[in-house]
């Protein structure tokens, strides 16, 4: 079985973004990026399932530009077999980035797709659903564990109140949500080693989808900076302050 994992670079969580001067949009430069954490997460259980058995082939695929190779290489450390890059400069809507992927799965043919449920920096949580679409594949979103046997996946996701479990039929969408598992760090040793495995880079416009882009970026703005609390000494005088600010 083969499942193709796509990964995406982002700003490393840990850093806090920055908006631009003009308001265009986030400032990139000299900033850490990383791979998007839904994705490791999706990588991670992946390479499990390969462990497991379940998977005999881990390939990693990314849309960006060129540094995404190290975004991929990172895969390849946590144990991937292979990777590609569809290489561009451009930032893709969800369903552009659903069309790059329906071309992947084309050349590819891979059993299963796990990919993370949204990534940190859009919060689109929309190319895993809109890929499902226009593959006519079943999909099983916010998964938080995934069995894979004999044709079939079986998927319990996290839904409002509970939890909810699905057996769909491979091939299918799986898309993974922050409890199913806890990524691993990748080893000196296995980040030489992903040094010597195979990365084909192809350039996005080789793959017969339209780039144009359908939304415009009107303004970036970062949220409203939020006064400072102050200490009541008594119920009291927090009720009393409650009721001036007109919360009450």
């Amino acid at each position: 079985m083969k499942v193709l994992v796509p990964v995406k670079r982002v700003i490393d969580f840990n850093v806090k973004a920055r908006v631009k001067s003009d308001q265009s949009g986030v400032d990139l430069a000299n900033v850490k990026m990383s791979m998007n954490p839904f994705c490791e997460i999706a990588v991670e259980e992946a390479v499990r399932q390969k462990e497991k058995g379940a998977v005999t082939e881990v390939v990693a695929v990314s849309i960006g530009p060129i540094q995404a190779q190290e975004t991929l290489r990172t895969a390849l450390a946590m144990g991937a077999d292979r990777a590609i890059l569809i290489q561009t400069d451009q930032d893709l809507e969800p369903l552009t980035v659903a069309k790059l992927l329906k071309a992947v799965i084309a050349e590819e043919s891979p059993d299963a797709v796990i990919m993370g449920k949204q990534a940190i920096d859009g919060d689109n949580n929309a190319t895993g659903q809109m890929l499902a679409a226009i593959l006519d594949w079943p999909q099983a979103t916010f998964a938080s564990a995934i069995e894979l046997a004999a044709g079939k996946a079986k998927v319990t996701r996290e839904v409002d109140g509970g939890l909810q479990t699905l057996e769909v039929s491979l091939p299918a969408i799986i898309t993974a949500d922050l409890r199913l598992n806890e990524p691993r760090y990748a080893s000196l040793p296995n980040i030489m080693k992903a040094k010597k495995k195979p990365l084909d880079v192809k350039e996005a416009g080789s793959l017969g989808v339209d780039l144009k882009q359908h939304l415009k970026v009107l303004k970036v703005t970062e949220p409203a900076k939020r006064a400072g609390g102050i200490k009541v000494e008594t119920a009291a005088d927090l009720v009393s302050n409650l009721k001036t600010a007109g919360v009450l």
